[in-house]
């Protein structure tokens, strides 16, 4: 069975690891209602409005 002839320094450790881990921006689109800036998929927090429809009543 093959063991480390060395111990890992905790650096070169989380180097290894961090490299999978890539955080990304998420897309922002803008509403086609109201024209603010909104994440896809989901209901605009301005106007309430998700593909075309009032889905809840903002006021």
């Amino acid at each position: 069975m093959a063991v480390p002839k060395r111990k890992i320094s905790k650096a070169r450790r989380d180097k290894r690891r961090a490299a999978n881990i890539k955080m990304t921006a998420p897309n922002i689109i803008e509403c086609p209602q109201c024209h603010e800036p909104n994440v896809p998929h989901r209901v605009c927090a301005a106007c309430g409005f998700y593909n075309g429809k009032e889905v809840i009543s903002v006021d």
